[in-house]
């Protein structure tokens, strides 16, 4: 007898669709209708006597459809599968949904109901607002589910997050009307298989509307399998739909949290009575989604970059006593206390041939040698970390005092010497929503008897106690540890193949710092190209009405205004990457040009601008025309409301330097706001009113470094700020 697995299920294909929906599919080559939704002839009185024909062809039926300005602009064959066409249209004096997208050669209509009218929903700007200026991660989810609750309101909203080993947990929680809480718990990871987190990561948002009702099935003129993996009406899977029924909800709604280009985590909502979401607020939940994801990429990319700021400046310290040593021996020994505490270990273990030395609490002397053994036989794990080193595939050695988390690293190529770092063992529990292992019940599908995964009962607290692991080893101690090993080689061997194999794995880990740009580019992208279109169009076709064309050019300013941090972004990026070639430059010109531009940009014909002496730098023309584009931007701009706003330029040799001073007298920085001016994002307390994306400073700030030199400033709130530009001093010409 078979078992089928919840991961076999082909919930793609289901050929049925959600009783709120209506779908059409035309060929995308010949417009033809190929299929439609059983239901949908309570919309037009159509049959499988339209298979084969276009809509033109029986205008008079698919009048309402053929009248939308939306669908009759649309060139089938320019389609991507990406992309997604709203629309509103009328039958029968009912207002309908009408979104249009391609997949293969299907050009796929579905229509939905209009549920609400909007009168008293808060703009997308609000909310982006709200979650953008939280401080930390908890805020960034709390206001994600306050955005979320205002629009969909159901029961039970979660933020749901997937663990290394598949399962997930629920990391935040907005409930109301008693339902229980789910906060904490686990879920194993048959509960949403590969397959449909898969579907998650091409189809951010799903609904299912009720449980209860019936599927609508869909009438094909082909035997084919329609695949509905965009579509928004897909009926629910079988096993879903009991599993939602099990745990006592009627309607759930969720969307995807995607970084990184791979799935975070989910939004989650549940509801215990059938409720359906209006398309409108379910792209407004998508949408806030995307910016709480990208949020959360920018402040845990800004947390790895002051945690590497950190590490930094403790390993050239650490790099300086090492190269004060005279022996290889007593670099090491003499540093271990110090060692042991960058990736926040119990203990270490230092291995130079034959000879141990250790700090803090670590296995007795012949386990770390029976480890070292493991380790050094072992000819892929130049490097290795795990939390569970008793249950480890490899080694077999049991439960071994002290050393329950495990992180090793070689420091050279004859595998003699090595740091081994120790966690102690921990017992915990891990709080489950039920009993995690899988059940299996009975069935029978065309005629052969099936043992299927049968989705949960209860989802009572099931509590499981986990012994013999430590505390896992967090991204930050991996990399301190790399940075540890690096430094050893740098600063005692001339192995460069070796240095060079670990400064790509660090390479690797310092480009995660950047991945937010390319998350807010890819991730936030498409939503926003879709959005922006959608507008117009319906800026367009409602132009005349005032109150409908006011609310969408509000969209549209903040479309664009998120368009433009995207830029900021990724101009970070680049101000890191992009080659760069350092000569002498006349500035002179460069300063006076970037003035008038920034004068005309910001239409601040008031201020006057001063411009003293400029001697030459040494930079890249292209980055340098960047730096003095922020720093004199940002003068002009926050001291235009001044009564007689002023902005002095000026240029002085300091021995091998140029030192530029760009002085202002505007709304100047508050002493709270000072320390953190270079961070990405941050923006000054006393800046409401003033337009911008606290990127600028950033890539200021990472130029100069590339440079060479440096960035400083001084400032007092209401009176003013200099900016101090540091380069290297041009040759002396003979």
């Amino acid at each position: 007898m078979n078992i089928v697995d919840c991961h076999e299920e082909m919930i793609h294909i289901s050929g049925h669709i959600q009783d709120f929906g209506y779908l059409l599919g035309l060929d995308a080559e010949t417009k033809t209708i190929k299929f439609y939704s059983q239901n949908i002839t309570s919309l037009f009185p159509a049959d499988e006597i339209f298979f084969g024909k276009t809509l033109t062809e029986a205008g008079e039926i698919f009048e309402p459809l053929l009248s939308s300005p939306v669908f009759i602009g649309l060139d089938f064959s320019e389609m991507k599968d990406s992309d997604v066409y709203l629309d509103k249209i009328k039958i029968s004096g009912v207002n309908y949904h009408l979104s249009v997208y391609r997949f293969n050669d299907v050009v796929h209509l579905e229509l939905e109901t209009v549920t609400e009218f909007f009168k008293q929903r808060s703009f997308v700007s609000k909310k982006y607002e709200s979650i953008h200026n939280a401080l930390d991660s908890e805020g960034i989810w709390r206001e994600l589910l306050s955005s979320v609750s205002e629009a969909i309101d159901y029961d039970r909203i979660m933020i749901y997050r997937f663990l290394e080993d598949g399962s997930g947990k629920v990391i935040a929680e907005k409930i109301k009307n008693d339902v229980e809480s789910f906060m904490h718990l686990h879920y194993p990871e048959s509960d949403i298989p590969r397959q449909a987190r898969e579907l998650y990561l091409k189809k951010r948002k799903r609904i299912f509307s009720n449980v209860y009702s019936e599927p609508v099935p869909i009438i094909s003129s082909s035997p084919e399998p329609i695949d509905l993996t965009y579509s928004s009406v897909r009926s629910m899977s079988p096993v879903h739909g009991q599993y939602l029924k099990n745990t006592g909800v009627a309607s759930s709604f969720s969307t995807s949290i995607i970084i990184n280009n791979k799935l975070w985590g989910m939004v989650t909502c549940q509801n215990v009575e059938p409720k359906h979401i209006d398309l409108v607020n379910r792209i407004r939940a998508e949408v806030f989604t995307v910016i709480a994801a990208n949020a959360y990429t920018s402040y845990k990319s800004a947390q790895m970059l002051a945690d590497s700021i950190e590490l930094e400046n403790k390993i050239g310290s650490l790099k300086a006593k090492l190269l004060a040593c005279d022996s290889l021996e007593e670099s090491l020994f003499t540093n271990i206390d110090e060692m042991r505490c960058y990736p926040a270990a119990d203990g270490l273990a230092i291995i130079v041939h034959d000879h141990i030395r250790t700090s803090g609490d670590v296995p007795s002397d012949e386990n770390i040698f029976r480890i070292v053994k493991y380790a050094r036989e072992n000819p892929l794990k130049n490097f290795y970390s795990t939390n569970d080193f008793s249950h480890t595939d490899q080694g077999n050695l049991g439960n071994l005092n002290n050393a329950a988390g495990v992180m090793f690293g070689f420091t050279d190529d004859k595998r003699n010497e090595l740091l081994i770092w120790f966690r102690k063992e921990i017992d915990t529990q891990i709080l489950w929503a039920g009993n995690p292992s899988k059940q299996t019940e009975k069935i029978f599908k065309d005629g052969v008897e099936q043992m299927v995964i049968s989705p949960r009962k209860s989802f009572a607290t099931y509590i499981q106690e986990i012994k013999g692991k430590s505390q896992p080893w967090k991204n930050r101690d991996v990399f301190a540890a790399k940075k540890v090993v690096a430094t050893i080689l740098e600063t005692t061997y001339s192995q460069f193949r070796k240095v060079q194999e670990l400064n790509r794995e660090l390479k690797d880990l310092n480009e995660e710092l950047d991945s937010f740009s390319y998350t807010i580019s890819h991730d936030l992208g498409t939503p926003l190209t879709v959005m922006k279109l959608n507008a117009q169009l319906l800026e367009k076709s409602h132009g005349s009405n005032p109150d409908v064309k006011k609310r969408i050019s509000s969209i549209l300013d903040e479309i664009m205004g998120m368009e433009m941090m995207m830029r900021g972004v990724l101009n970070l990026s680049r101000a890191k990457s992009a080659q760069i070639a350092v000569e002498e430059v006349e500035t002179k010109s460069l300063i006076e040009k970037v003035c008038y531009d920034v004068k005309l940009t910001l239409n601040s014909k008031n201020t006057e601008i001063e411009v003293l002496d400029c001697p030459n730098v040494m930079a890249d023309k292209i980055m340098l025309i960047q730096v003095f584009l922020n720093i004199i931007g940002n003068a002009v701009k926050y001291s235009s409301k001044t009564e007689q706003p002023k902005v002095q330029i000026s240029g002085k040799v300091a021995e091998d330097t140029i030192v530029y001073t760009i002085k202002d007298n505007g709304i100047g920085i508050a002493e709270e706001d000072q320390q953190h001016m270079f961070r990405i994002f941050h923006r000054m307390s006393n800046s409401k009113g003033f337009n911008g994306n606290g990127v600028g400073l950033s890539i200021v700030y990472r130029i100069m470094n590339r440079l060479g030199g440096s960035i400083s400033f001084d400032s007092v709130e209401e009176e003013g700020t200099s900016f101090h530009l540091i380069f290297k001093k041009p040759p002396v010409k003979v």
